[in-house]
């Protein structure tokens, strides 16, 4: 068929479809001109230097340590007049540059073996004696939460803060037995 004999069916454009192809034509013509930009840009400059430089260099990185305290003696389970006062004596020393603030005393949350929080209602400097080459921490035992008990037992460690990092702990275990402290013992696990 010639050429001549066909015809093209075109339809309008509809406003909408009339937009698309300004604001198309509006972008390639933007992209255009900012691309041209791009490449006759001459304030981009290389040096030698990063291209032709022989030596080389490295570099290693590793992670805060903080020195964790160290027990120096087994612990004691204290049982009290009928279970009343019980409490666990732990023996420990700190690691040189630190302070009894920078210590902090967990205890296991339902048993040994789960995780450790922070004991709260506990003062490290309330319920410790001694000098950083051999304190003693007693750690009422009413505090545990009940959880120490019934045979049950428990972890308490003792760690040391430096801002965010956190050392290695210092852990005992402890039972106090099953009725009134008879049969309580403690354990050293580190």
């Amino acid at each position: 068929m010639p050429l001549t004999t066909v015809k093209m069916c075109k339809k309008p454009l509809s406003t909408r479809q009339r937009a698309r192809l300004v604001i198309g034509i509006a972008v390639l013509a933007v992209s255009l001109v900012l691309g041209m930009a791009v490449i006759s840009n001459k304030s981009i400059n290389s040096t030698d230097a990063v291209w032709n430089a022989s030596q080389s260099s490295a570099a290693s990185f590793t992670a805060g340590t903080v020195p964790g305290p160290q027990l120096t003696r087994s612990c004691q389970f204290r049982p009290g007049l009928l279970g009343l006062g019980a409490r666990v004596r732990i023996f420990w020393r700190l690691p040189p540059g630190y302070t009894l603030d920078d210590v902090e005393v967990h205890a296991s949350t339902s048993g040994l073996g789960s995780v450790l929080a922070p004991l709260t209602g506990f003062s490290v400097e309330g319920n410790t004696e001694g000098s950083p080459s051999q304190y003693q921490t007693d750690v009422p035992t009413n505090l545990l939460g009940g959880l120490l008990g019934l045979g049950s037992e428990l972890e308490i460690a003792i760690l040391v803060k430096d801002g965010n990092w956190t050392s290695e702990t210092a852990s005992i275990a402890s039972n106090a037995g099953l009725i009134a402290g008879i049969g309580g013992n403690c354990r050293n696990l580190t």
